[in-house]
């Protein structure tokens, strides 16, 4: 395989998306009661999968995102993941979800906060592929264990495809990685109340 098409398939199989999945997948297998049962399961994988998901799929059909190619469907993406991080908290507060699953959403929601906030406010391109991979693996390594700490191999593999496609500079990726880290520690806190 190139390096070419591997810098490709990297990116692709590590989307937020799929790594959320990934997440709620493995915890669902070890700590069911973590996520509150399979009804919530289901809800989680709804709001953090499919809906950003959605985006790739509907995006010809809406008249803002139609015929703007790649950006189109980027911006796309953070409409429908931002609908999906707020359904699953609105959920998570009617449902008196429990902690875990607070925090999952809650890390979601402010990552994706961040993310808009040095990208869109003040010009500054955190990478939200970092964001969305590295995301998982730190609330793997403080829900599952330390040996989820096996997962940052992935995240050097996205930093080696982004840098390599020239996707994100080191310093975006590195920034891209600190804002779910800061989201899940501020997560922590806000959803011991």
């Amino acid at each position: 395989m190139s390096k070419k098409l591997l810098s490709k398939t990297l990116r692709v199989i590590t989307i937020a998306p799929f790594m959320a999945l990934i997440l709620l997948s493995l915890i669902y297998i070890q700590h069911p009661e973590y996520l509150g049962g399979l009804s919530a399961y289901i809800l989680a994988v709804l709001f953090l999968v499919v809906f950003p998901v959605l985006a790739y799929p509907l995006q010809p059909f809406i008249p803002k995102f139609r015929g703007r190619g790649r950006e189109g469907q980027r911006n796309l993406a953070m409409v429908m993941a931002g609908i999906g991080y707020c359904l699953g908290i609105i959920t998570a507060i009617v449902t008196k979800a429990v902690f875990e699953l607070r925090v999952i959403y809650l890390t979601y929601f402010i990552s994706g906060v961040l993310i808009i906030v040095f990208n869109k406010m003040f010009g500054i391109r955190a990478s939200g592929h970092a964001c969305g991979a590295a995301g998982p693996v730190f609330a793997m390594i403080y829900l599952l264990g330390p040996l989820y700490a096996v997962g940052f191999a992935l995240l050097i593999a996205v930093y080696w495809s982004s840098l390599y496609t020239k996707r994100h500079t080191l310093f975006e990726l590195l920034l891209g990685t600190a804002v779910p880290l800061a989201a899940l520690l501020l997560s922590i806190g806000i959803s011991q109340f």
